[in-house]
């Protein structure tokens, strides 16, 4: 793996705005309206977690590891910010972007093994599909990406960080459940992998209740401790902009702000529940000594805190949204057009 983030193609092709994101997207569906209005889909953060889902069910038959996971499903992302859905079969392009990862990330799958696997797993929509569809689908699925392959991922700021914070083993569990989760949203699309690994610690440090959690953590959970989370943030944004503004700079003209209560001015934070971070805090609990360490850091540090902000609204409406899922709707519309448009074949 190229060593420098900054200089990968992840950072210079693969990294959109939400605006970009929206228009790709579009432009997309606007290529043919008809297959659009014919097979009608349900939102996108439940597409991504009923794929997600089906990775999953088939990384664990294979034995895959979290990183080559976590790697298929960003190329599942890249690759449908090229080709609509309704085009292709999403199950063939699962296991093809799991096949691919494991080589990238070297620890290779035997591609019949995959397909055998994958047929066990989708007997209905993956019965027609061999090993030369997955070689086929191989070719595509890298021809769309321009054979830009290597993928950055938060696992490994966790990694590094985890000790500087002194997470322990539950919050160090639970920072990376949400780096697992926040593959159902748009986020690898949209924020360096180092942005994604903070946000994950700050959320383990305060708002998540893994024990109450469908995907690891609970909205209610989350709520709960969102006051403290944007109460740090704003604390160390206030902080970086008195530094910037000390060395003669500013913090952008973009850079939003956060009320006391711990809301966004304008945004979406909810102010109930939770303890709030700074004045009234107890300094010697341990929960709040940890998060006046992680904000001096955060300030001190050249970290995107806007960035921070909005990969944590991200995630706290994603829990959101889950709780409104429901598999079988998904499927359904799934299987519909690939059976109409007989892509199983």
């Amino acid at each position: 793996m190229a060593a420098n983030f900054w200089e990968s193609t992840q950072r210079r092709y693969w990294q959109f705005t939400k605006k970009e994101l929206a228009a790709m997207r579009q432009k997309l569906e606007d290529e043919d309206p008809n297959l659009v209005q014919m097979y009608p889909l349900p939102q996108l953060r439940h597409i991504n977690i009923y794929l997600n889902q089906q990775f999953n069910r088939l990384a664990k038959r294979l034995g895959v590891r979290q990183q080559a996971l976590a790697t298929a499903q960003v190329y599942l992302k890249r690759f449908y910010t090229r080709v609509e859905i309704r085009r292709t079969n999403p199950y063939l392009l699962v296991a093809t972007a799991l096949y691919l990862a494991c080589k990238m990330e070297e620890c290779p799958q035997h591609i019949r093994l995959i397909v055998q696997e994958a047929r066990g797993l989708w007997p209905e929509t993956f019965h027609g599909q061999d090993t030369s569809k997955l070689g086929e689908c191989e070719f595509f699925l890298i021809s769309e990406m321009s054979s830009q392959l290597i993928v950055h991922q938060p696992y490994r700021t966790l990694t590094q960080l985890q000790g500087e914070f002194n997470l322990t083993p539950e919050e160090s569990q639970a920072a990376w459940q949400a780096i697992n989760d926040h593959y159902m949203t748009d986020l690898p699309l949209l924020y360096p992998p180092h942005i994604i690994g903070l946000t994950a610690i700050l959320l383990a440090i305060t708002c998540y209740n893994r024990q109450n959690a469908p995907g690891g953590a609970s909205a209610a959970g989350a709520s709960g401790g969102l006051v403290m989370a944007a109460n740090a943030l704003a604390h160390a944004q206030a902080q970086s902009q008195a530094r910037a503004a000390a060395m003669g700079g500013n913090s952008g003209p973009g850079t939003p702000n956060l009320t006391p209560q711990g809301s966004f001015a304008g945004g979406s934070f909810s102010s109930q529940g939770g303890r709030e971070f700074g004045e009234g805090s107890n300094p010697s609990d341990p929960k709040v000594a940890k998060m006046q360490r992680f904000t001096k850091w955060l300030a001190e540090s050249n970290v995107d805190i806007e960035g921070m902000i909005d990969c944590t609204q991200e995630i706290i409406s994603f829990y959101d949204c889950h709780e409104q899922y429901e598999d079988l709707a998904v499927r359904d519309n799934i299987k519909r057009f690939i059976k109409a448009r007989g892509l199983d074949k």
